[in-house]
């Protein structure tokens, strides 16, 4: 993984092609990248990134930021109502709760939370 302007690029080695292969995660839009050595993938995915930045700039588009920090959660009723007792139990929001609750099992899996 790597991260230029707050843009995360993830790539993967291709063995056929000898060649990396990356795509920047958390938007819409597609932004690639590749190279044959990780100093020419921090150069690809900078003027990438760069690139996008300003076609955005000239068509007058706002680019889309990466991990906004907001996503959508279905639950049955039945989860949902649980998790609301669960909140409400400990005084805290559902969104609270379920924040909590995801760092948690991120911490038990030995993943590193940088928090801002």
């Amino acid at each position: 993984m790597m991260t230029y302007r707050g843009y995360k690029g993830y790539f993967e080695y291709d063995e056929k092609a000898d060649i990396f292969h990356g795509q920047v995660l958390g938007i819409k839009d597609v932004i690639t990248f590749q190279g044959r050595s990780i100093d020419d993938l921090k150069i690809a995915l900078k003027d990438s990134i760069d690139d996008y930045l300003e076609m955005c700039d000239q068509e007058g588009k706002s680019p889309e930021k990466p991990f906004s920090g907001k996503f959508s959660l279905r639950l049955s009723p039945e989860i949902h109502s649980k998790v609301a007792q669960a909140a409400a139990s400990t005084h805290k929001s559902i969104n609270s709760w379920v924040a909590d609750a995801v760092i948690n099992n991120l911490k038990n899996q030995n993943i590193t939370i940088e928090l801002t």
